[in-house]
């Protein structure tokens, strides 16, 4: 009798021990998936990135947000990144002929505006008036919105005169390494106005937002790509097709982008 009560006892506690739940993988034991992006695409890709480990529990997203030209250098001294999301197609372009990343898809389009502090927006109302600012605040060329930015005013000198990007010019106080600090910047009232992406100006507040006429506009193309050494590759590819797909353009256009969807992008 009191032998089988203990075989009984033996086979419950093993049944138990089947049935239980298995534990959680630990955060430790998840994968690191590191995505360079664009400043401009830091709510867009953190929204992305948190839909991507929930239906990809192994895997960790970290992000890496910087001007396109800092994040491209980085790669090129071989910096262990997933994917490559940049502002413009320059970048991308370079790394791909030195063999760094692979298959860039484009993956949204972008625009510029200019934001103005609150305080000047009664003197710059349009561009042809941004030259009244005292302290404007641009992109440094190698970053994708300071070369926009030049090509836009160059655009302008047809209408608004040969000299207009020279008056511009003239007034520019500072150059910075990404759109977020332009931002910044005048949102903190240390520049009268700036240029920066229409999906930056959306999110800001302190600033006075100006659209600029189509004719004088660029189109900011934003590729991304798998990195050629991808330490996680299948998650890269997997998080490239969630940036490319139906829910991925929802998210982009919901931050302000026109988004490429899967059908386009493909080269």
């Amino acid at each position: 009798m009191r032998f089988s009560s203990l075989l009984f006892a033996v086979a419950l506690l093993a049944g138990c021990r089947k049935a239980a739940p298995e534990a959680p993988e630990p955060a430790s034991a998840r994968r690191d998936v590191t995505i360079f992006a664009a400043a401009s695409l830091r709510e867009t890709f953190t929204e992305l990135g948190h839909a991507f480990e929930a239906s990809h529990p192994e895997a960790h997203v970290v992000f890496g947000f910087a001007g396109s030209q800092t994040l491209r250098a980085q790669i090129e001294q071989g910096a262990p990144a997933d994917v490559f999301a940049s502002a413009d197609e320059r970048h991308m372009t370079t790394l791909v002929s030195r063999g760094r990343v692979q298959a860039p898809r484009v993956l949204a389009n972008n625009e510029l505006v200019l934001v103005v502090a609150t305080g000047k927006a009664a003197l710059v109302k349009d561009l042809a008036s941004l030259p009244r600012a005292e302290r404007i605040v641009l992109g440094a060329l190698e970053v994708p919105v300071g070369a926009y930015t030049r090509l836009m005013l160059e655009k302008a000198r047809a209408s608004l005169g040969a000299d207009f990007r020279a008056r511009v010019e003239a007034r520019v106080v500072s150059r910075e390494p990404d759109v977020r600090q332009v931002l910044a910047k005048v949102a903190l009232g240390e520049a009268d106005a700036g240029v920066v992406y229409r999906t930056d100006a959306l999110a800001a507040a302190n600033v006075a937002v100006v659209t600029l006429p189509v004719a004088y506009n660029v189109v900011a193309k934003y590729p991304i790509a798998v990195t050629t050494n991808a330490p996680q590759l299948e998650l890269a590819k997997a998080f490239v097709e969630l940036v490319v797909s139906a829910e991925g353009a929802r998210v982009l256009r919901s931050k302000g982008f026109s988004p490429v969807l899967e059908s386009a992008a493909r080269p």
